[in-house]
């Protein structure tokens, strides 16, 4: 029996249930018809024409729809390729409004719209039924008792942002059910959040968490998958690969679990999300969704050659960012991972495609203009990942106010500083204290540079230092994927080594690069398991990884117990001193102009840096004075702040360099709390005063703190 349908309303798009029925909407400009097709227990099709169109949105409301009624679509049109219109209605479609959906994408040829042994023109029509091979679309309940959960709001001056992804957190967590591991649940369980909680990061930045295209063909026939998630199918639905539930659509109600227990624990969730390209890839690719749904109007097309895709993104396709419904989209999206989810901010992978209106870069680009006049999304925290792969498309520096940025100006200086490569050292005060040079004209402040030494693409902190190449063998691409410039040094052996000497090294060079992260100005981010000594044995590429390659080893907890320990005590370092959490730029007429009064830069021998050294190539050594005692910052109720003043000593040489405290504050009393060569702060480390020479081993760092007046 047919299903009863009435016209229903044209808002808001996706399926809505309303308690007693629910409204299905989806946006087609160019289609000629719309069939809503519902699935039994069973798998049974039922097809219900849409008949119902306003402003392009084909729409119906079903009364006797509820939760849990598994749909999808097919859309009816043209099938010109060369004039860029793939409608093939022998295909069910995903969504693109869907908050939940069941299942993966199962890899085969009938999911592609064109006949796939004609590849070399993709113009022949496929006449396959591909209803088998497509997730279904999963009617949800909306509602959750949040038991008065809010955005927690954290200043992002203040926080310290740890890069993780859902599953390899969780897989191997032997505290944590088995059941759970692996899933939103896990990462909710009290073992996750006791040691989150216990490393004292104040937000999660979770890898991408929308459902995604994880079995590609390329992929699944080397039995790798899309680990990383960065090939979306949708940008409502939490991906139901995470959930414990499986995929009844309760992933929804276990992902808002999981934030109300972090927002508990008074920490953030930020979301990487890419709304810049989808897993349908370039004209070879499957027809999923977007696609089947208008081509037209959702990809960026070649304009004289439309059967082409605008491809910024390396990945096939660009979202056309131009249409007004795409924007929309986004918008839409956005907006209910905050007001619906309770997401605390987003991180924008390459950001940089998001602003090509035309082809150029344009930071006036209509995506900017509406995120800047939204009162929901002008509030959160916006993050950039400040680039693409077109032409022009390095952007760091550019994006808007209300943005912060990865830095990766700050990642290349700091590693290169640490190795021994040449670099200026202007370059180094300016990463060091904020990036200033990038964002005070536009009017951001240092919490604009969101600083990393690691992230998820690249190498861990332990292979950083392990390595000298890359060796992605196990990713079947000939180790030619991933990139080739890491600026890494393996300290004298490639890879694992039993030798001590090297291992001490390494050690050190771990905490050199950390505690250079955690006490430059901006917003450290760490990447998730560089505080056990996570390998991924010289992968730089694990995207295809759902293996112990890129899952967390937590009996690593007991072998690296004293760089964790010390991670642990070198966040809390952080935390309590203002002087390393400046809400405002250091004043001074230039970064080492002599009028400084908050912060002084000195050579080794205690005199002030002088301008031609400061773009001399090969300088590795370099004290920094930063006072507490002057921080233009004030707190919550409007007091000024005022904290302990340090000395910190860089020695990036291969030789051991004798320093001496500077004649302005020789008068002073100094004792070390940090010094790299140890494995633990300093307990009652040794106190200096005056003239006496402080010797300072090769490629360490040492910091000092001002005792009493």
């Amino acid at each position: 029996m047919k299903p009863r349908i009435w016209p229903g309303q044209s808002y808001p798009l996706g399926a809505t249930w309303d308690g007693r029925g629910t409204n299905f909407a989806l946006f087609s400009e160019n289609a000629t018809a719309v069939e809503l097709c519902l699935f039994d227990a069973n798998d049974q099709e039922t097809r219900v024409p849409l008949t119902e169109v306003n402003h392009f949105v084909w729409h119906g409301y079903l009364p006797d729809v509820k939760p849990g009624q598994r749909y999808g679509y097919r859309v009816y049109g043209s099938f010109l390729p060369h004039q860029g219109h793939r409608f093939n209605a022998n295909k069910l479609l995903i969504d693109p409004y869907a908050k939940a959906i069941a299942g993966d994408v199962k890899h085969h040829e009938s999911i592609y719209g064109y006949a796939w042994r004609q590849e070399a023109e993709d113009a022949g029509f496929s006449e396959l039924d591909d209803a088998a091979c497509i997730p279904k679309c999963v009617v949800v309940d909306e509602t959750f008792n949040w038991q008065g959960d809010q955005l927690l709001r954290t200043p992002t001056h203040k926080s310290v942002v740890y890069e993780i992804h859902v599953r390899g957190f969780t897989q191997q967590h032997p505290e944590i059910p088995a059941k759970l591991r692996g899933t939103y649940a896990g990462l909710a369980h009290p073992a996750a959040i006791a040691y989150l909680k216990s490393l004292g990061v104040t937000a999660v930045e979770l890898l991408p968490v929308h459902h995604f295209y994880r079995h590609p063909g390329h992929l699944e026939s080397k039995d790798l998958v899309n680990y990383w998630g960065y090939d979306s199918l949708n940008y409502f639905a939490p991906y139901a690969g995470y959930s414990a539930s499986g995929n009844t659509g309760q992933q929804v109600k276990e992902f808002k679990e999981m934030v109300k227990a972090l927002h508990k624990a008074g920490i953030e969730v930020i979301l990487d999300v890419v709304y810049n390209h989808t897993g349908e890839g370039n004209q070879y690719g499957p027809t999923l969704s977007f696609r089947g749904i208008d081509n037209v109007a959702y990809y960026r097309l070649v304009e004289d050659e439309p059967r082409y895709y605008m491809d910024f993104t390396g990945c096939g396709n660009s979202l056309n960012v131009c249409h007004p419904q795409i924007l929309k989209l986004i918008t839409d999206s956005l907006r209910y991972w905050v007001l619906e989810m309770h997401v605390d901010g987003f991180r924008f992978d390459l950001a940089s495609a998001l602003a090509r209106e035309l082809y150029d870069v344009n930071m006036l680009a209509a995506f900017f203009n509406i995120i800047h006049q939204d009162p929901v999304l002008s509030t959160v925290k916006l993050i950039a990942e400040p680039w693409d792969v077109g032409e022009g498309g390095y952007q760091i520096g550019n994006f808007p106010l209300l943005w912060s940025e990865w830095n990766g100006k700050f990642r290349d200086t700091m590693r290169d500083f640490w190795i021994g490569q040449e670099s200026n050292l202007a370059e180094f005060a300016y990463r060091f204290t904020g990036s200033s040079d990038l964002y005070e004209l536009d009017g951001r402040k240092p919490a604009a540079s969101i600083n990393f030494i690691t992230a998820h693409d690249g190498f861990t902190l332990n292979d950083l230092v392990s390595y000298n190449d890359k060796h992605n063998h196990a990713n079947g691409e000939d180790n030619q994927d991933g990139d080739e410039h890491n600026r890494s040094w393996n300290c004298g052996v490639e890879g694992e080594t039993d030798d001590v000497e090297i291992l001490t090294l390494r050690e050190r060079q771990r905490r050199n690069l950390l505690v250079t992260l955690m006490l430059s100005q901006g917003v450290p981010m760490l990447l998730g398991g560089d505080e056990l000594g996570r390998t991924q044995q010289g992968n730089n590429n694990a995207y295809c990884q759902d293996s112990e390659i890129s899952w967390f080893d937590w009996s690593l907890q007991t072998k690296n117990a004293d760089f964790l320990a010390f991670t642990r005590e070198l966040i809390t370092f952080h935390q309590s001193h203002p002087v390393f959490q400046r809400r405002n730029w250091f004043q001074g007429r230039e970064i080492h102009g002599s009028g400084v009064h908050d912060i002084a830069w000195f050579n080794p021998d205690g005199a002030e840096m002088n301008d031609e050294q400061w773009n001399h190539g090969y300088i590795k050594a370099i004290a920094i004075f930063l006072n507490g005692q002057e921080i233009d910052n004030f707190d919550e109720q409007g007091q000024r702040l005022q904290g302990e003043s340090f000395l910190l000593f860089f020695n990036a040489h291969h030789e051991e360099i004798q320093f001496t405290l500077p004649e302005t504050l020789q008068d002073w009393s100094w004792q070390g709390v940090i010094d790299t060569v140890e494995s633990r702060f300093l307990q009652q480390g040794r106190a200096y005063q005056g003239s006496e020479p402080i010797e300072r081993t090769a490629r360490s760092l040492m910091v000092l703190k001002r005792l009493g007046d």
